[in-house]
C-alpha cells in the first residue's frame, strides 16, 4: 500500500512559478513511475507529466510541455513538479499517483495508476 499527500499549492499572479511535492509512503516508491494529473473546475482530470522509477523517463502533455518539469528523489519518497510561467488554465486541482507496475506506453491513462493522493489547489490570476 502507498499513501501519497500532495503539498505546495497555491494561488499565484500568471507567469508566476510554483512548485508541487509529493510525499509517498512505503519502501517500494522507488519501484514505482509517478505521474501528476489535474482537474479543472468542470472538466475532466487530464494528464499531466510522468516519471519512470529511474527518473531518467519523463513525458509531458503539450499543453505543459517547456514550462513543467517533473523529477523525483527516491532516497526521500517525493516526486516534485515545478511549474513555470503558469497560465489562468493551469488552474486546477493537482494529484499525483503512483503506478507500481511502470506501464511506459500508456503513463497518460489515469487506469494504470493505483494510488492516487487528495490533490493541492493552485490557482492562477490573471
Amino acid at each position: 500500500q502507498v499513501q501519497l499527500v500532495e503539498s505546495g499549492g497555491g494561488l499565484v499572479q500568471a507567469g508566476d512559478s510554483l512548485s508541487l511535492s509529493c510525499a509517498a509512503s512505503g519502501r517500494t516508491f522507488s519501484t514505482y513511475s509517478m505521474g501528476w494529473f489535474r482537474q479543472a473546475p468542470g472538466k475532466e482530470r487530464e494528464f499531466v507529466a510522468a516519471i519512470r522509477w529511474s527518473g531518467g523517463n519523463t513525458n509531458y502533455a503539450d499543453s505543459v510541455k517547456g514550462r513543467f518539469t517533473i523529477s523525483r528523489d527516491n532516497a526521500k519518497n517525493i516526486v516534485y513538479l515545478r511549474m513555470n510561467s503558469l497560465k489562468p488554465e493551469d488552474t486546477a486541482v493537482y494529484y499525483c499517483a503512483a503506478d507500481p507496475f511502470g506501464s511506459t506506453s500508456y503513463y497518460y491513462m489515469e487506469e494504470v495508476y493505483d494510488y492516487w493522493g487528495q490533490g493541492t489547489q493552485v490557482t492562477v490570476s490573471s
